[in-house]
C-alpha cells in the first residue's frame, strides 16, 4: 500500500465523507492506484477534477499515487471547461428542465426521461457529448470522457452552474432550437404558418419559425419574451429577442 495525504477543495468536498471535509487527511491506496482511482474511491468522479497538485507541482489523473505524496484536488474554475466549439450535451432522466433551458440558449442537448445508463454511455462516447447528471457513479464510468455533476436542485440554478463552468455566454444562439425535438428551427412565412397559428397572431407578428421534426410553430410572443427575461436574469447577461 502507498499512503498519501489528500486535500480536496471547494465544491469537491461535498462528495467526501464528512470526516474528510475541510482538512487534509491520510489515505492508504493500492500501489498500482492512479490519482483517478484514488479520487474516485474517495467519492469524487474524475469528471469533476479541474486541477491536481502533487507535492506542490501539477499532475494529471493517470499519475500513480506514491507513498508520501501530498495531493491537492481542485474543482474547475469558471469557464475552465469551455470548449472551442459549441458543446454538445446529454442530460439524464432527472434533468429535463435543464435540458429545455440549454435548448433555449441554442445548445444541442439530448434528453429522454426513459434513457438508461448504458445508452447514455454509448451515445456520449459516440457523439462526444458532455454528460449532465446528478448520479456520481455514472460519471465514474471510464466511458465518460466529459461530464458534469449538477449540484443545484432548481432549474434556474442548474443552468447558471453549467453556463459558468462551460462559459456558455460566448457561444449561445438563443431560440434557434426546438424545445421539444432539439432540431434547428427554420424560418417560414406567415402563409406557411397560417394553418397552425390563430388569425390574431398572424395579424400581429411577421416572423415565424418551424421545427422540421414536430412541426411546431414558434413566434416572438409573450411566452418568448418571458423566456428571454428568465434566461437574462438567470445568467446575468442581456439576451436579445
Amino acid at each position: 500500500m502507498a499512503t498519501a495525504t489528500f486535500r480536496f477543495h471547494g465544491v469537491l468536498e461535498s462528495f467526501l465523507a464528512r470526516g474528510h471535509r475541510g482538512r487534509a487527511f491520510d489515505c492508504a491506496c493500492a500501489r498500482a492506484a492512479t490519482l483517478k482511482n484514488a479520487t474516485e474511491a474517495l467519492g469524487v468522479p474524475h469528471t469533476e477534477v479541474g486541477r491536481l497538485l502533487v507535492n506542490g507541482g501539477p499532475a494529471t489523473l493517470p499519475r500513480s499515487v506514491r507513498d508520501g505524496d501530498a495531493i491537492e484536488v481542485f474543482p474547475f474554475e469558471p469557464g475552465a471547461a469551455a470548449t472551442a466549439d459549441a458543446p454538445l450535451f446529454l442530460a439524464d432522466a432527472h434533468l429535463g428542465g435543464l435540458a429545455r433551458m440549454l435548448r433555449m440558449l441554442g445548445f444541442d442537448t439530448l434528453f429522454d426521461n426513459a434513457i438508461q445508463d448504458l445508452a447514455i454511455l454509448e451515445i456520449a462516447r459516440r457523439e462526444r457529448r458532455i454528460v449532465l447528471t446528478r448520479d456520481r457513479e455514472l460519471l465514474k464510468c471510464r466511458e465518460v470522457m466529459r461530464g458534469c455533476f449538477v449540484h443545484a436542485l432548481k432549474t434556474e440554478a442548474q443552468i447558471s452552474e453549467v453556463a459558468a463552468r462551460y462559459a456558455l455566454g460566448r457561444q449561445m444562439q438563443p431560440f434557434t432550437l426546438c424545445l421539444h425535438c432539439n432540431l434547428r428551427l427554420q424560418e417560414v412565412g406567415a402563409g406557411a404558418a397560417q394553418e397552425q397559428v390563430p388569425g390574431r397572431i398572424l395579424a400581429r407578428y411577421a416572423r415565424f419559425v418551424r421545427c422540421p421534426g414536430c412541426e411546431r410553430i414558434y413566434w416572438e410572443g409573450s411566452h418568448w419574451e418571458h423566456m428571454r427575461k428568465l434566461l437574462s436574469a438567470t445568467l446575468d447577461v442581456e439576451i436579445d429577442a
